[in-house]
């Protein structure tokens, strides 16, 4: 049972960080440009309007596909509660390498945003 709890809890993490991150990206993405902290691709560090577009974007995906993934992640490991340590490590590696797909995933769609609302060097199309 202790190792299925441990198991649990990895795999809710990917699901609650997209949760939190994706809410804090909506309502507040940082201030400044940078390197370490945010939503950092070439287009979306262009300028501050590209930086926040891309937070807010991504923020909005991030939220929804963590609230997704949620139940997605604990209701298979559901089904191996009580079963050997294997099969519970095997079911649990499997959600893990799953979450990422749209964890990394969401970049797709951003960026293809980004490109919709800017031209090339960061300034707004006009409609």
């Amino acid at each position: 049972m202790g190792f299925w709890i441990f198991m649990m809890i990895m795999d809710l993490l990917v699901p609650c960080a997209m949760i939190g991150l994706g809410k804090l990206f909506l309502n507040k993405a940082p201030k400044n440009i940078n390197y370490t902290f945010g939503y950092r691709t070439t287009m979306s560090m262009k300028n501050q309007d590209t930086w926040q577009f891309a937070h807010k974007y991504c923020g909005k995906l991030w939220f929804r596909l963590g609230l997704i993934l949620l139940p997605l992640s604990i209701i298979p490991l559901l089904f191996v509660l009580g079963k050997e340590i294997e099969t519970i490590a095997t079911v649990g590696t499997v959600i893990c390498f799953a979450q990422i797909v749209p964890l990394l995933g969401s970049i797709i769609p951003t960026e293809i945003a980004l490109k919709k609302v800017f031209d090339k060097s960061g300034k707004r199309k006009q409609l």
